[in-house]
């Protein structure tokens, strides 16, 4: 396993060893051993799977605020996405940075987000599924977004009217949010 730092401390790419011959590949999607190894202590409690029919369909920006933050650990099993992260950890030297990579079921990268960060993807592709490991349960109460293409944050995201959920098209603006990071 290759761990790969980003322009924000803690945010990494992940790339799986890949084993491969004529049959096909194999590889360790999750090792908890390897990424102790690695310095990346987590214990996700919650898998969940995603899949987006259509490309340019957006999901985010999401976090949850409070001691119901999660941690991320995601990956694209098919098609690609554009994966984003939002540092809003408000004494964070990258306080409001992100930071994206491309994660597709070519690369097989994955992406780690840590809590305290708003999270989304834009699918490049149609029939896009998704998955993504959690460190803590999902919490409606806690749950919360920002939109998509907050002016402060000036995500460059490649498209200009993205397939959204109602509830990601009448997401707040960050200045607007209850974020407390």
């Amino acid at each position: 396993m290759k761990v790969i730092k980003t322009d924000i401390e803690d945010v990494v790419i992940i790339e799986p060893q890949i084993f491969g011959d004529n049959r096909g590949w194999f590889t360790e999607s999750w090792s908890q051993r390897k990424m102790e190894e690695a310095g990346l202590f987590y214990n996700f409690v919650q898998d969940n799977h995603s899949f987006s029919a259509v490309k340019g369909t957006l999901r985010g920006l999401h976090f949850q605020k409070g001691e119901a933050s999660q941690a991320k650990l995601v990956r694209c099993v098919r098609g690609a996405v554009l994966d984003v992260a939002v540092d809003l950890r408000k004494n964070s030297k990258t306080y409001k940075k992100w930071v994206s990579c491309v994660l597709s079921e070519e690369n097989k990268r994955q992406f780690l987000i840590p809590r305290g960060f708003a999270h989304g993807f834009l699918t490049l592709t149609d029939n896009v599924e998704f998955l993504y490991k959690a460190d803590n349960y999902y919490n409606f109460e806690a749950d919360r977004n920002i939109i998509w293409n907050d002016e402060e944050l000036n995500i460059d995201w490649g498209i200009e009217n993205p397939i959204l959920s109602p509830k990601d098209a009448k997401a707040p603006k960050l200045s607007e949010s209850d974020v407390d990071f």
